[in-house]
């Protein structure tokens, strides 16, 4: 497959369909880890072409949705009350915070901008040396080199008002927090081609080999899903579990070396707090101490008191593949895109989003 129309061939989609119903004789809960895989399966129909037998369940992989709210409030704080040109990417300004979003924000006069490269919010560093500039950097492992080279390109520049204000988390750990949750109903995972782009697939052997659970690593359109999912049928009706690598003509082995480096000269593995889930053991990474200037964090030892969760929202669960979006009493009626609960109603990424755009489509 070289050409974006072959990803989408309706007789090739039939194909692997066919392929799959010949294969599976019981039934088996997968989880697509990735929000954009997600999106892939619910806009193309795909749910409702798979056999009854095949349940694919939604995953912890949107880093809008998992971005706790406590780091909003603080985003909010930093453009509200210290005055901060706020730069986030697109999808991070309208989840909702304990009080408000930093759209809300932006609509109150904050200095709030959507920039789609944490390298212009260097520039703007340098554009405005007289105000502080922090981007929020959120994301998995896919941006997060990125918002390192934009540290490392603000320390080579010299500039003392310029930091990010960091909410990285990791795919690898988010997986053992599911597989370690007795009510998650997983058999296997379809892992996060574009992660694996950057950090490589080794991380994942300890996981199949510890949960004895089938891994294989996808891509995002119809027929890359369809033949990771084969791949996962395959093994689990053989009983089998083994790491495999679908999207091979993304990912290699050892993933994007210069990327890894440029990571590892900016963050440090450290706890993290997932909204909806909780705080997952060595599961994110923050900037390194001895970059603390550029750590927003650190810099406006901003402390903002933590607030519970909105009661009816249920993201959590949904993260965890435990529930579907449309189990929720409030999805659709209290919780829309345009008035979310909770951030997967928000993000393009999100779970319920895509159920809420996709409906006709959904399973």
């Amino acid at each position: 497959m070289k050409f974006l129309s072959e990803y989408r061939n309706p007789e090739l989609v039939e194909q692997y369909l066919n392929e799959i119903k010949k294969t599976v004789t019981r039934p088996w809960t997968i989880m697509e880890v990735c929000g954009g895989q997600t999106h892939s399966l619910v806009k193309n129909g795909l749910l409702n072409l798979l056999p009854k037998e095949v349940q694919m369940v939604h995953g912890p992989g949107c880093p809008v949705c998992v971005t706790p709210i406590n780091l909003i409030d603080k985003a909010v704080y930093l453009a509200e009350e210290k005055g901060v040109i706020l730069c986030s990417f697109g999808d991070m300004i309208r989840v909702p915070g304990s009080k408000r979003s930093l759209l809300e924000s932006k609509a109150r006069g904050a200095d709030v901008r959507i920039l789609y490269s944490p390298l212009e919010a260097v520039k703007l560093a340098q554009q405005n040396p007289d105000k502080e500039v922090v981007f929020f950097a959120v994301g998995f492992e896919t941006t997060a080199p990125a918002n390192a080279l934009s540290v490392v390109q603000a320390k080579r520049l010299g500039l003392t008002n310029y930091s990010i204000l960091a909410s990285h988390v990791l795919v690898p750990p988010a997986i053992e927090a599911v597989m370690n949750d007795k009510t998650a109903p997983i058999q296997a995972f379809l892992a996060a081609g574009h992660v694996c782009a950057i950090m490589g697939i080794g991380q994942y052997y300890q996981l199949v080999d510890e949960y004895d659970i089938p891994i294989v690593v996808t891509g995002f359109e119809p027929l890359d899903l369809l033949q990771g999912i084969l791949m996962t049928v395959k093994q689990l009706e053989a009983g089998k579990a083994n790491l495999e690598n679908q999207y091979s003509r993304i990912v290699k082995p050892e993933g994007n070396p210069e990327a890894i480096k440029v990571i590892e000269e900016v963050f440090e593995v450290t706890d993290r707090e997932w909204r909806g889930i909780g705080t997952i053991p060595m599961s994110g990474w923050e900037v390194k101490s001895e970059l603390s200037a550029f750590d927003a964090n650190k810099k406006f030892s901003v402390d903002i008191v933590k607030v519970p969760e909105c009661a009816d929202c249920i993201a959590g669960l949904v993260l965890k593949g435990i529930k579907k979006p449309f189990e929720c009493s409030q999805f659709g009626k209290n919780c829309t895109p345009e008035k979310p609960l909770g951030a997967p109603m928000v993000s393009s990424e999100g779970a319920c989003a895509a159920y809420f755009h996709y409906a006709e489509y959904a399973a």
